[in-house]
């Protein structure tokens, strides 16, 4: 007989989730409590959603984290170079001498 390591993640008493995978089972679990706190944001809003349609979005909000951190701005993607400070000097001078 085998010996298996199974890792249930369970809400409201309900097994949502069995896996042999810890890690599997860690990462569900967190993704789960994003989209609780989501879920809590969206009806704190006042936005009339049926809660059936808050709870999806909010599950799909929480399996897409890096996206969303992402469309926040709270990850900044890499910025072009600015110009070099001669350049940038050079710009406003030319403009005055354009006008004058």
């Amino acid at each position: 007989m085998a010996v298996e390591t199974r890792y249930a993640v369970v809400r409201k008493g309900v097994e949502v989730l069995l896996t042999t995978d810890k890690k599997h089972a860690d990462e569900y679990d967190k993704m789960l409590d994003i989209a609780d706190a989501l879920t809590v944001l969206i009806q704190e809003s006042g936005c009339q959603l049926d809660g059936q349609i808050t709870e999806e979005l909010s599950i799909y909000l929480a399996k897409n984290k890096s996206q969303v951190l992402s469309a926040l701005a709270a990850k900044k993607t890499k910025a072009a170079k600015p110009a070099p400070q001669s350049e940038q000097a050079a710009k406003p001078q030319a403009l005055t001498q354009d006008v004058a």
